[in-house]
C-alpha cells in the first residue's frame, strides 16, 4: 500500500489510524465494513456495490477476484477472509482433514491439540484466509442434535482445556506472525442446549444455568486472548442472542474484558425480521444488533441498507456504528493487512499443504481419536497368521463419512463437489488391506444403505432464499446386499462390521428424532451375528449412536466417530495391535433415545436413579475406554484432608498394570461438594493426567488440585468455594465402579 494518510502509516498507533481512517469514510462505507457477506456468489459486486468489510465461503479463483476488487476502492481497506475450517481447512482440495472435534477429543490431550491447530493455521494462511470459525465451545448434552460432532464432548473442563489449546494453535505468537490466523469461539452461548436436540431453537437456560455449564469455556477462551466469538442462532427466555445486552455487554465485554470482534452466525439479523419475528424490518434488527455490540453481520445482506435506515430514522446514530467499525478495523491493522493483505501464496501452499510432517500428526491424532469399547479377547488380531477378513457395511469405504461435516463434499461449498481427493483419505478398507498379514484374504461388501434424500416437503428454500437440505428417509434392506455379506461373513474368520451415520444425518438443520443406527444397518448386523462369526463392530459416526444387541454382543466395539484422513490406517493398527488404544470418551452414550439428557454430571435427583421401564445408566460413560491390558487403581491417599481456600488439595494414587502390554492411561480427577447451598452436579472433573504404565509397572501418580477450583454457582449467580466436606474421586472413567474416593474438608 502507498504511504501517504495517516491510516496508511504503519509506524503510528493503531489506535490513530483507525480515527483517521474512519473520519474519512461515508455512512455507506461504515456499514459496509460491517457487512461479511457470502462470497459464493458475485464476489465483485460484494465489494462495489456493500462496500463489503468481510467475506467467507471463497473459491480460490474468487479470493483473488475480491483483491483485485479492493485496489480499485476509494481507501482500499483489506478484506477480512474467513471459513469454517473445523478440522482442517475444509474447502480447499488436498489439506490435512483430522477428525472432527469431537473425534480429537477422545484423546484427552491439550497439547496434541495445540500441535493440531498450528498445522490448521499454516495451511490456511497460506490460501489467503485470516480466520476460522473454530473451535466449537458448545457443550453436546442432547445427542439428537445435528452438531454433536463439531464438539469436545460433555464436560465444560475437557472442553475448555482443549479449546483454549487449539486457539493457542491457531493463534500462535500473535497476529503479526504470517502463519497465524484469528480463532474464534463458537457459539456464544448456549447454543447446544437445544429443545428436543432441534437446531437453533430455544434455549431453556437460566443466567445462573449459563453461568454454571456453558460460560466458563468462553470465559477461558476470552481470558486466553481468543480474538473474536461467534454468536448461537438461538434465542434464551425469549431473547434472540444476538439481542442480548447482558450476555455481549455485562458478561463478555464487562466482566471478562473482552475487547476482540464479535460476528453473528449466518442471517443472525434477518432471522429476527422473518424467522424469530421480533424485530419488524431490517432498520430495527440493525439498530437491535449493534446495539447489543455485535461487529460483523454474517450474510445479511439486508443489513447495508437497513443500518442506514435506522440512522435516518433516529434508531442508530452513527456514533454507534464507529464503535463497531473501530473493532473490525483493529483486527485488520493487527494482522497487518494494510501492509501486507496476506493474499494466497502459491509457493507456501506447494511447501505446507499435505506436507508429510502434517500427514504424520493426522495420522498420531487419528490413533488417538480411537476408543476401544468392548473386547471379549479377539483383539488384538494375530499380526503374523494369515486371516480371512470380511469387511462389511456402509462406511467400511466410504471417504465422505470418514471426513465428517465440514470438509469438501459436505454441502457447504460449491467447488469441490467430489469433496477432497479420494487417494488422500485412507478408509477402513484401504487400512485393513494395507495391513493384513502376508496371505490374508479381505472381502468387501457393503451389506446396507444408511439413507435415501428426498427434497424438502416445505420447498427448496427458506424464506430468506437459502436452499433447504434435502431430507433423509431410512434406505430399506436390500435381499441380494445383504446375501453378499452374510456370504462373505460364513466364509470369514473374522467380520469386521462398519456402521454409523452419513453426512445426510449430520450438521445444521439435520437433528435426528432417533439414535438407533439408521437404514437397514440393524438388519445387517443382525444377519452377521447370526453367522456366528467373530465381530468387531467400528462405529463411524459423528456422534454416539444406540447400539442394537447384536452389536452390543459383538466380540469387540471400537469407536471411531469421524476419524480424518488417516483413520482408517489407524484402524487397522489397533485391530492388528501395532498400536495401544488410548482414547478416552469425551462424551456418554445411551441406552435409548428416551434417556436424554445422559451426561455424566447430572444434577442430583435430576432423574433419580432409573426409569420404570430402563436403567438410566448410559451404555458407554464419559472418560470409558480399555486398554489391550488391565490398569488397577489402588491406595488413593490425601496428604493433608483438610484445607483452606488458598490451598492446594495434594494427593496421590498407585496404577498397577497386571497385564502383558503397555498402557496409556489417563487418570481422571472428580469432585463431588457433599452439602450444597443450591443443587448441583454429582460429580465434576476437575482434573486429569496421561500416564504410561509398562506391564508388570507399578506407578505412583500424584493428584494436584487447587482447592479453588472447588467452586459452584450459587443462587446469586456468583462462582464460589463453599466450606464443608468434600470427596475426592480418582480412577479411569466417570463411573462410579471406576472410582477410589477420600475425602477433604475446606474451612
Amino acid at each position: 500500500m502507498t504511504i501517504g494518510l495517516p491510516y496508511q502509516e504503519p509506524t503510528l498507533p493503531i489506535g490513530e489510524r483507525i480515527a483517521d481512517l474512519i473520519a474519512r469514510m461515508t455512512l455507506a462505507e461504515k456499514v459496509g465494513q460491517m457487512l461479511q457477506l457470502d462470497a459464493r456468489q458475485d464476489v465483485a459486486g460484494l465489494i462495489e456495490h456493500y462496500h463489503v468489510g468481510s467475506i467467507l465461503h471463497t473459491s480460490p479463483a474468487d479470493m483473488l477476484v475480491a483483491a483485485r476488487c479492493v485496489q480499485q476502492t476509494r481507501l482500499r481497506i483489506p478484506l477480512l477472509t474467513a471459513d469454517d475450517c473445523i478440522h482442517g481447512h475444509s474447502f480447499w482440495p488436498g489439506a490435512t482433514i483430522f477428525p472432527t472435534q469431537l473425534g480429537m477429543a477422545c484423546s484427552w490431550d491439550p497439547a496434541l491439540m495445540q500441535r493440531v491447530g498450528r498445522v490448521v493455521a499454516t495451511e490456511v494462511a497460506a490460501t489467503g484466509l485470516h480466520w476460522t470459525f473454530s473451535p466449537v465451545l458448545c457443550i453436546a448434552r442432547d445427542l439428537r442434535w445435528g452438531r454433536v460432532g463439531e464438539t469436545f464432548g460433555e464436560d465444560p473442563q475437557l472442553i475448555g482445556d482443549l479449546g483454549v489449546a487449539m486457539i493457542q494453535g491457531y493463534q500462535g505468537d500473535g497476529l503479526a506472525d504470517p502463519t497465524a490466523i484469528l480463532a474464534c469461539a463458537k457459539h456464544f452461548a448456549g447454543y447446544s442446549e437445544t429443545q428436543g436436540g432441534r437446531d437453533a431453537s430455544e434455549a431453556d437456560l437460566s443466567p445462573r444455568k449459563l453461568r454454571a455449564w456453558f460460560l466458563p469455556p468462553f470465559e477461558r477462551a476470552a481470558r486466553a486472548g481468543c480474538r473474536s466469538f461467534m454468536l448461537g442462532y438461538q434465542s434464551i427466555d425469549g431473547v434472540p442472542i444476538t439481542a442480548n445486552e447482558w450476555l455481549l455487554k455485562d458478561v463478555l465485554k464487562g466482566e471478562w474484558g473482552f475487547t476482540g470482534t464479535l460476528v453473528t452466525d449466518w442471517d443472525n439479523v434477518g432471522r429476527m425480521v422473518w424467522e424469530q419475528k421480533t424485530q419488524p424490518d431490517h432498520a430495527c434488527a440493525a439498530a437491535v444488533a449493534v446495539k447489543a455490540g455485535n461487529d460483523l453481520v454474517m450474510t445479511t445482506p439486508g443489513f447495508f441498507d437497513g443500518a442506514q435506515e435506522a440512522i435516518r430514522r433516529g434508531l442508530l446514530t452513527e456514533a454507534d456504528l464507529d464503535q463497531a467499525v473501530a473493532r473490525v478495523l483493529r483486527l485488520k491493522f493487527e494482522l497487518g493487512l494494510f501492509e501486507n493483505p496476506r493474499l494466497p501464496d502459491p509457493a507456501r501452499q506447494a511447501a505446507v499443504i499435505g506436507a508429510p510432517a502434517h500427514t504424520a500428526l493426522n495420522h498420531e491424532v487419528a490413533r488417538r481419536s480411537l476408543v476401544l469399547l468392548r473386547n471379549d479377547g479377539l483383539l488384538p488380531l494375530p499380526a503374523t497368521r494369515p486371516l480371512r477378513i470380511a469387511v462389511v457395511g456402509p462406511n467400511a469405504d466410504d471417504p465422505h463419512a470418514q471426513l465428517g461435516d465440514w470438509a469438501g463434499a459436505s454441502g457447504q461449498i460449491d467447488w469441490m463437489p467430489d469433496g477432497h481427493p479420494r487417494a488422500l483419505t485412507c478408509t477402513v478398507l484401504d487400512g485393513l488391506r494395507a495391513l493384513a498379514p502376508a496371505g490374508s484374504s479381505i472381502v468387501h461388501a457393503r451389506g446396507a444403505d444408511i439413507a435415501v434424500m428426498a427434497p424438502d416437503p416445505d420447498g427448496t428454500t427458506f424464506p430468506d432464499g437459502q436452499p433447504r437440505p434435502w431430507v433423509a428417509r431410512p434406505a430399506s434392506a436390500d435381499a441380494p446386499l445383504l446375501a453378499q455379506a452374510v456370504a462373505a461373513a460364513q466364509a470369514s474368520d473374522v467380520v469386521v462390521a462398519v456402521v454409523g451415520d452419513s453426512i445426510a444425518l449430520v450438521g445444521e438443520s439435520r437433528s435426528t428424532a432417533t439414535l438407533e443406527l439408521f437404514g437397514a444397518q440393524i438388519a445387517l448386523l443382525d444377519a452377521l451375528a447370526a453367522t456366528g462369526k467373530p465381530m468387531v463392530v467400528v462405529l463411524l459416526s459423528s456422534k454416539p449412536l444406540v447400539l442394537p444387541p447384536s452389536a452390543l454382543q459383538a466380540a469387540a466395539i471400537v469407536c471411531a466417530f469421524n476419524p480424518g484422513m488417516r483413520g482408517g490406517l489407524a484402524l487397522a493398527e489397533l485391530l492388528w495391535g501395532h498400536i495401544e488404544p488410548s482414547g478416552r470418551l469425551p462424551i456418554s452414550f445411551a441406552r435409548h433415545a428416551g434417556q436424554l439428557p445422559i451426561y455424566y454430571n447430572q444434577i442430583n435427583g435430576q432423574h433419580g436413579h432409573r426409569y420404570a421401564d430402563l436403567s438410566q445408566e448410559p451404555q458407554f460413560a464419559f472418560g470409558e475406554g480399555l486398554s489391550y491390558t488391565t490398569i488397577v487403581c489402588s491406595d488413593l491417599s490425601i496428604a493433608q484432608p483438610e484445607c483452606g481456600l488458598g490451598d492446594t488439595l495434594r494427593a496421590r494414587i498407585t496404577l498397577a498394570n497386571t497385564g502383558s502390554r503397555p498402557a496409556l492411561e489417563t487418570v481422571q480427577v472428580y469432585v463431588r461438594d457433599l452439602v450444597t447451598s443450591v443443587t448441583w452436579a454429582c460429580l465434576e472433573l476437575k482434573a486429569y493426567r496421561q500416564v504410561w504404565v509398562e506391564p508388570g509397572q507399578r506407578v505412583v501418580v500424584p493428584v494436584d488440585l487447587p482447592v479453588s477450583d472447588c467452586t459452584l454457582v450459587n443462587a446469586r449467580g456468583q462462582r464460589v468455594v463453599e466450606p464443608g466436606e468434600f470427596e475426592l474421586l480418582v480412577g479411569t472413567s466417570s463411573r462410579p465402579r471406576d472410582l477410589l474416593a477420600a475425602r477433604f474438608s475446606v474451612r
